[in-house]
């Protein structure tokens, strides 16, 4: 039970942050100039967007819940099951962010959680 909480924390959180940032960047705007001074300047206003904070908390929250459920479980059962990462940020894009989401993306959504319910029903 305890794993599987972690391991929940570390998909919602790391996809939400994930989903918080990139909210945060479409506002900054796309990055055309790489310059140091330019890169700086987009920097600075990134940081000055809230969504841009509550996506590194979460994100920040997502690593630590792996670290902690790296501490009892094998990485060989943990990195497969973060896959559902893929399946969150699919249904995260659609639904928060408006983005289409391709029927041959969601069929690869599909294998990828059928991969992950085979390894967590090797576990047992």
């Amino acid at each position: 039970m305890r794993e599987a909480l972690l391991l929940f924390l570390v998909v919602a959180s790391g996809t939400g942050g994930e989903i918080c940032v990139t909210r945060a960047m479409k506002h900054v705007g796309e990055v055309t100039d790489f310059r140091t001074l330019a890169v700086v300047r987009v920097i600075l206003r990134a940081m000055k967007v809230p969504w841009m904070w509550i996506g590194i908390s979460m994100m920040a929250l997502a690593f630590f819940s792996l670290l902690a459920v790296l501490s009892i479980e094998n990485v060989s059962f943990v990195v497969p099951v973060t896959a559902l990462n893929y399946a969150a940020g699919a249904l995260g894009g659609k639904f928060f962010l408006g983005e289409r989401v391709t029927p041959r993306r969601w069929a690869g959504v599909l294998i990828v959680c059928i991969g992950v319910t085979l390894v967590w029903l090797g576990k047992r």
